[in-house]
């Protein structure tokens, strides 16, 4: 997708995460994200959102200005609604301001700025919808196609050059020989091979033979890779080879609360 594409997106699932947070008991705990209640959930999705906005609307290379006017959620569960759903049309105005490749600082270390952004935010907007739906007893749905593209931007940003070197721990934990995963969605055209190196890892978008492979529904690969569904729970997914390197990659994608 491209990034109006994206912030499209965005607006449509946070219009949902939002109808399903709103007057919510905002102590309600989330269980995909242990330490966090449904206001820092709330807060997070709303906050993040703006973030966005101000680094892509305002053309930022450099970020301090727009972590520094960090807008907090309100407090009333009553004002969630129309507090989340103003900070999607910011962003989405945002991102219909400006060109694909207009500069603007991100943390990937590719210098992907306004692609980087639109697709962190659809990420973002999709991974944390399950999120309020666990905790929230709702149904979690996404468009195959869609869960392509979040898982996408999962695989991508984990195994960026700048979250590798912005994660030390990450890093030590990932070092490898050449060891490889192989991620295949069966209900959408999407397919990612990941190698551990020993100074990164490695992403192509393709089928290949790997010392692990798992393939089932793309949402459900989604919730797995992003931690939000055991992968015990998820019997859609298929596995062959060596389970502990998959283990090993889950354990560690830790990027679950704070994120």
């Amino acid at each position: 997708m491209d990034p109006s594409a994206y912030a499209t997106a965005v607006v449509a699932q946070t219009s949902t995460f939002a109808d399903w947070v709103h007057g919510k008991d905002p102590s309600t705990r989330v269980p995909t994200c242990p330490e966090w209640t449904l206001a820092d959930l709330v807060d997070h999705v709303g906050s993040t959102q703006r973030m966005i906005a101000m680094l892509v609307g305002e053309k930022m290379t450099e970020p301090s200005a727009a972590f520094a006017r960090y807008v907090p959620g309100p407090t009333d569960s009553e004002q969630w609604r129309a507090w989340l759903t103003e900070g999607a049309a910011e962003a989405q105005r945002a991102f219909d301001s400006v060109d694909a490749d207009t500069p603007v600082w991100d943390p990937s270390g590719a210098a992907d700025g306004v692609a980087f952004w639109s697709r962190r935010l659809f990420g973002e907007a999709s991974v944390h919808r399950a999120d309020a739906a666990a905790a929230l007893d709702e149904r979690y749905d996404l468009a195959p196609e869609h869960a392509v593209e979040a898982v996408e931007d999962w695989l991508d940003t984990m195994t960026s050059r700048g979250y590798w070197e912005n994660k030390p721990e990450f890093a030590a934990a990932m070092r490898g020989n050449g060891q490889t995963l192989h991620f295949h969605a069966t209900d959408a055209t999407g397919e990612w091979l990941a190698r551990r190196e020993p100074d990164m890892v490695a992403l192509e978008r393709t089928h290949a033979t790997a010392d692990v492979t798992v393939r089932g529904p793309a949402t459900d690969l989604l919730l797995v890779l992003s931690r939000r569904q055991p992968l015990a729970a998820a019997s859609s997914l298929e596995i062959d080879g060596d389970r502990a390197l998959l283990d090993r990659w889950i354990d560690h994608m830790d990027w679950v609360t704070g994120d």
